[in-house]
């Protein structure tokens, strides 16, 4: 079994949701939002601080697989996180994961303010726990 941390990154056009994993590779938990507009050195920082042994990043796929303009906006943010730390990226299908990371919040009993500002990172964490399942 690999050991070390996986990062995952959920990017948006307004913000990028941010999850990480333990060491194990066994739990995903929402770290941070980013706003999308001047993201590298705060990006930086977190992959110097958690020092991920992998990179994930959600790739927003149309239920019949196809991609668009939002698949076509992750693909070019991988890509430039690719290119600026030399890490190779890890795509997850990330169809429905903000669908489901709004109702865990509903269902935690998190107010409407709180979810708009965390639904993001608790999506990079739907995203990396899928692709930490995928392993095992």
């Amino acid at each position: 079994m690999t050991v070390g941390r996986v990062i995952a990154f959920d990017p948006g056009s307004k913000r990028i949701g941010v999850a990480v994993s333990d060491p194990l590779r066994i739990v995903a938990t929402p770290l941070t939002v980013i706003d999308a507009a001047e993201p590298w050195d705060e990006i930086e920082a977190l992959l110097d601080e958690y020092a991920p042994v992998e990179v994930v990043v959600g790739l927003p796929v149309s239920l019949t697989g196809g991609e668009g303009p939002s698949a076509e906006r992750a693909r070019a943010f991988g890509e430039e996180l690719e290119r600026r730390t030399g890490r190779c990226i890890q795509w997850v299908d990330e169809r429905f994961t903000t669908q489901k990371a709004e109702e865990a919040l509903i269902e935690g009993g998190v107010r409407r303010r709180e979810r708009k500002q965390s639904v993001d990172k608790v999506a990079a964490a739907v995203i990396l726990q899928h692709y930490l399942t995928s392993l095992t």
